[in-house]
């Protein structure tokens, strides 16, 4: 039988000791790890959804250009003799949820031809909103295009994304087109 060797540890100085005891502990990790990673995967998760917003308000405003246009190409708000502020409000009628309906501006212009359509710019060079919108519907077989304009207020801004914005003050203009030619309609 073989005597024990005593049991030595080398290189492992006393004031060593209570050094390799506190890095063992990890009580706090995940806390520590949470504070590091909550900003940017908070900020990452808003800015999805704002995205996502963006995207979900331009589709229906979209949808309601096509619907509300449709009044002007059969020739309904025509006969009907609508004014900007009628059609507006037939507009509004196809937008629910999103919009607040006093910040929707409608811009309807008759055109001689297709290769003749050019219609102004909305925002000024210092990012404002021209207020300079007209109700032409026109008459049967002319050419029409209905843009509604929408400014949408941008709230995430952190990590770059105010690049969202295309307007002074933080917003987003979203704009709906549809260019068509009036049916033939008595």
């Amino acid at each position: 039988m073989c005597p024990r060797a005593p049991n030595i540890r080398l290189g492992s100085p006393k004031w060593l000791r209570p050094l390799r005891r506190l890095w063992r502990r990890d009580e706090g990790a995940a806390a520590v790890e949470f504070g590091l990673v909550a900003v940017p995967f908070l900020a990452l998760l808003f800015a999805i959804i704002e995205t996502a917003l963006i995207f979900f308000a331009s589709q229906a405003l979209e949808t309601a250009a096509a619907d509300s246009a449709r009044l002007i190409m059969t020739g309904q708000a025509q006969m009907q003799a609508f004014d900007q502020t009628s059609f507006k409000s037939a507009v509004c009628a196809k937008l629910h949820g999103l919009f607040d309906c006093n910040g929707v501006k409608v811009d309807v212009r008759k055109y001689t031809s297709f290769s003749g359509i050019n219609v102004p710019n909305p925002i000024d060079e210092n990012g404002n909103l021209n207020e300079d919108f007209v109700y032409q519907p026109g008459g049967p077989e002319e050419i029409v295009v209905v843009r509604l304009m929408y400014k949408w207020p941008i709230f995430v801004s952190l990590l770059g994304l105010n690049s969202l914005s295309n307007m002074s003050g933080n917003n987003r203009l979203l704009v709906a087109t549809v260019a068509f030619r009036n049916e033939p309609y008595q």
